[in-house]
């Protein structure tokens, strides 16, 4: 059989170069050839992608699956990983079919492949875009060590719902922020050029919308106005596109109605015709047979003739195009363009990996030796981590601030709660192949920083039920020593998919017990580690220091450790709204005005009774252990016309005795438009360090380009007028100028 692949190759290449470093002529040629020689069968089997058992049974294939690789009925699958594992599910592919055309090799790498980094909102948090694409970079250098050559990543989906576990995977509530971080995560997985065999190609998904289901709750409806999706949620997909993202996948949800599945308007007009997408298009698990469930499709038959007719290239999983498309086509409900079309996307893909080149290019049992879990990652994973964490809260205690605690100290400090020394939940959702025995506990990490002082640990309670047994143990241990760290929060399957959250509390009996620990009338700092905003405004009110730790990945213990002795001062910024209860959920910091604005003293405008509107932490907030003082605000100009600038400069000073970071941020108000306006928009940040007493002037530009929006006509347009803005280290606490926009 390997002479078939052999005999094919040569054919196809006797009048072109061989692989992916011909130009684009050759490369359609080369794969316009291979179609031509392609049964329907073995077409289809191109548009198929099913996934191996590993994560349930180890390295092992269906034995159905085994024989529609060999007969090139599946030229695609996910979930297999390792280079010898994945070698030879290739072998299969190259050397036991008709024509020899490789396979891809999918999984989901979300923050990290063995070596795991923060989640994505974590690391969102630390607002350093070069820090971020090097996270991709080199989750992708590990997991094409381990046989792979594409990822479902990155989510790109805007929410304002903590409830949605999936806020876990991406970069909060803002478009602005969102669309930066999703540009530098695809040119970290894809590099300079997918043929690298240290690359992955990316899949932004999942297109569109999907972070607004209702109620928060996964897989839910999506309604909203075409206004509200091109200026909230597509501009992460479209920043995605301009980056040059090889692929993208479909949302679970419907979008005014249709099934994002088999939504034309999604696939044909915005992502072909508008934006010239000319990758290819996966869909997520099973959500084409899924489009029956949705009362949008008669039979998984009609549900696979809805997809491919609305754009989409690749099934994953349900096996539509594997079990009817053939028929679709004989009935004239599909058509052979269609087919060929999304053929070719897929063999595009394959041919820019490397793939016709070297069919086993990403399968190198050295290299992957030598990549995964090596220093570099390692490395790099206590980087990421440290600047994830966001400083909360550091009041006194007793006259002096708890945070940070001296390394030398002789202390007896007790550690309690169900993440003081655990390891895989410090790994976050989608974890992929993380290995939690190479994970940093907080306890191991404390030990380490902290070599005089004694430490006394206690459970005290889990993440489910109210089960107090331990509570006892951990008032006892509380009570023996000067100073007490909680590690509370959830547990790595209480965020993610299909973990949406009606109540956003601290899960189990964690909240009593830390109401417990407070009764001692010890000094308490609260670790919370989460895939999510929580709800802990009882923790705010009573407890003098509060670090949002997240889940931070395989060196969780070491970077929280270098963050509480000050080691590393913190600079996290929040980027997603933290509510002060559920009730007050979606909250958001570039909400629109209403008629009767909030007033305190008035019952008859936008407000709650019972809470102020006000949220518990803003977006952009965190706290350094130095201090940063704005001022100056300064515009150059008063006003622009459409071809002008406007240069904005704001003075940072740091007035602590620490060295730090600081975020400065920039938003800008339109006051009045043809449609109503968010009271801020972010336009741009810069992350500065400052040395005691040292100021910086933080420079920004501004031009009409970031003043458009979509205008009472759909038009995408700036208009003349009077703006307000803003700078300052959150979307709150800000100075604010005023210019005009003039013809």
């Amino acid at each position: 059989m390997k002479k078939q692949w052999i005999g094919m190759a040569l054919t196809i290449m006797i009048t072109m170069t061989a692989g992916a470093q011909v130009g684009d002529t050759e490369r359609e040629e080369f794969v316009d050839s291979l179609i031509q020689r392609m049964t329907l069968e073995e077409k289809i089997g191109q548009l198929t992608l099913f996934t191996s058992d590993w994560a349930s049974t180890g390295p092992t294939l269906r034995e159905g699956y085994k024989q529609d690789i060999q007969s090139g009925k599946c030229g695609n699958i996910f979930n297999a990983h390792t280079a010898a594992y994945n070698r030879k599910l290739q072998q299969m592919a190259v050397e036991e079919t008709r024509l020899g055309i490789p396979l891809l090799f999918g999984y989901d790498i979300i923050h990290g492949y063995k070596t795991i980094f923060p989640i994505p909102l974590a690391e969102a948090c630390s607002w350093d875009l070069g820090l971020i694409e090097k996270s991709a970079r080199l989750s992708a250098r590990e997991a094409a060590a381990g046989g792979l050559n594409w990822t479902f990543n990155p989510m790109v989906d805007i929410t304002y719902d903590p409830r949605w576990g999936r806020i876990a995977e991406g970069s909060g509530e803002d478009p602005y922020y969102s669309s930066k971080v999703a540009a530098a995560k695809v040119k970290g997985y894809q590099g300079k050029k997918l043929e690298d065999p240290l690359t992955l190609a990316a899949c932004m998904k999942h297109f569109a919308a999907y972070g607004a289901a209702e109620a928060g709750r996964d897989y839910n409806t999506v309604d909203m106005s075409e206004r509200r999706l091109r200026e909230i949620y597509l501009p992460p997909f479209k920043a995605s596109i301009d980056a040059g993202v090889a692929t993208v996948m479909t949302a679970f949800n419907e979008l005014n109605g249709i099934p994002a599945t088999g939504n034309k308007f999604l696939f044909r007009e915005i992502l072909r015709e508008e934006w010239n997408f000319k990758g290819m298009v996966v869909t997520d698990y099973t959500s084409i047979e899924e489009m029956v469930n949705h009362g949008y499709a008669q039979d998984e038959k009609h549900a696979g003739e809805l997809a491919l007719n609305a754009g989409i290239d690749m099934d994953m999983q349900s096996a539509a195009f594997y079990n009817y498309l053939a028929k679709s086509l004989e009935e004239g409900k599909v058509t052979m363009s269609d087919i060929n079309s999304s053929v070719k996307n897929v063999l595009m893909l394959k041919y820019d990996l490397g793939l016709f080149d070297d069919p086993y290019k990403y399968i190198d049992e050295t290299r992957e030796e030598n990549i995964i879990l090596s220093q570099e990652m390692k490395d790099h994973a206590l980087e990421s981590a440290m600047q994830s964490i966001v400083l909360l809260k550091n009041e006194k205690f007793n006259g002096s601030e708890l945070l940070p605690i001296n390394t030398n100290t002789g202390k007896t400090i007790a550690v309690i709660g169900p993440l003081a020394d655990n390891q895989t939940d410090m790994l976050g959702t989608w974890h992929a192949a993380g290995v939690d025995s190479e994970v940093v506990t907080l306890m191991k990490g404390l030990r380490k920083k902290f070599p005089n002082a004694q430490f006394n640990y206690a459970f005290g309670g889990g993440f489910e039920g109210n089960d107090q047994s331990g509570f006892m143990e951990a008032i006892e241990v509380a009570k023996q020593s000067d100073l007490v760290i909680m590690a509370l929060g959830e547990n790595y399957r209480q965020n993610g998919e299909a973990a949406s959250r009606s109540n956003i509390d601290l899960p189990g009996p964690q909240k009593e017990l830390i109401k417990e620990i407070y009764q001692t009338g010890k000094p308490v700092i609260s670790l919370v580690m989460a895939g999510r905003p929580l709800t802990i405004g009882w923790m705010d009110e009573n407890i003098p220091a509060i670090v949002y730790a997240w889940h931070l990945g395989t060196r969780a213990g070491d970077a929280i450790a270098e963050v509480l002795s000050g080691d590393y001062n913190p600079s996290g910024k929040l980027v997603c709204t933290f509510p002060r209860n559920t009730g007050q959920i979606p909250i958001y910091y570039n909400h629109k005005n209403t008629g009767r604005p909030f007033d305190a003293d008035n019952k008859y405008t936008t407000r709650y009774l019972d809470i102020p509107n006000e949220p518990l932490y803003p977006f952009g907030y965190g706290l350094s252990y130095t201090s940063f003082e704005y001022d100056d605000l300064e515009l150059d100009k008063e006003e622009i016309t459409f071809g002008e600038k406007l240069q904005v400069s704001v003075k940072v000073t740091n007035t602590g005795n620490r060295r730090g970071e600081e975020v400065v941020q920039l938003y800008v108000r339109d006051l009045v438009g043809s449609v109503t306006r968010p009271v801020k928009e972010l336009k741009g940040f810069k992350k500065i360090s400052l040395d005691p007493s040292e100021t910086k002037h933080v420079m920004f530009s501004l031009t009409p380009d970031d003043l458009r929006f979509y205008a009472k006509d759909m038009n995408y347009v700036a208009e003349p007028g009077d703006f307000k803005v803003f700078a300052g280290g959150n979307a709150i606490e800000v100075l604010e100028a005023d210019f005009k926009l003039v013809e």
